[in-house]
């Protein structure tokens, strides 16, 4: 990826534009502030707890786009032609290798930005732009995991048109608890 991407997502009658682009260093206190919700700890691999450990999870995205094996936005209620805005969120492609059918997503809401659908709307740019970009690489379907008794991931999910596929058993201690995974197909 030599240019920079960026993704527009049109308002709703009830939501902001997004502008979904790569994470930068300038996003790093407001990554600190919304990491501090319990409920988004609750979900979360890695714990954001300060400005240092929001600068290693931003140039881990960085290295990540460097790499062309993950790639992460930051999801902003768009100012026009800014790039910034309030963070509402982020999304991922992880997985991404040339020759591989499958990779995964992910995703995850600021506290003030849940209910407005903005997960679902930043997820379905991201499946686009994925599918756009990996699938002359052989890229044929996206899969979506989340532990059981995350309702708000299936919903997600369900609403993303990621089929659900099946249960995985827990792997503690990363996952305590079962999980499913969804799929989307290149074709859906």
């Amino acid at each position: 990826m030599n240019a920079p991407v960026v993704l527009q997502v049109a308002a709703t009658s009830a939501a902001p534009a997004l502008v979904l682009r790569p994470w930068r260093m300038a996003d790093v206190a407001a990554l600190v502030e919304v990491s501090r919700d319990p409920g988004l700890r609750q979900w979360a691999s890695s714990a954001v707890d300060n400005d240092a450990d929001g600068a290693r999870w931003v140039r881990a995205q960085q290295q990540g786009w460097a790499a062309g094996d993950r790639f992460g936005f930051a999801v902003l209620a768009a100012q026009p032609g800014s790039g910034r805005g309030q963070l509402m969120g982020n999304v991922v492609l992880k997985e991404v290798a040339h020759g591989k059918p499958a990779a995964e997503v992910g995703y995850w809401t600021a506290a003030h930005a849940r209910g407005t659908g903005v997960a679902p709307r930043a997820l379905e740019a991201l499946t686009n732009w994925a599918f756009d970009t990996f699938e002359a690489d052989g890229l044929e379907r996206l899969e979506l995991l989340h532990q059981v008794d995350n309702l708000a991931s299936c919903q997600v999910a369900q609403k993303s048109r990621y089929d659900f596929d099946s249960v995985l058993p827990a792997a503690p201690p990363s996952f305590p608890l079962d999980g499913h995974l969804h799929i989307r197909r290149s074709s859906a």
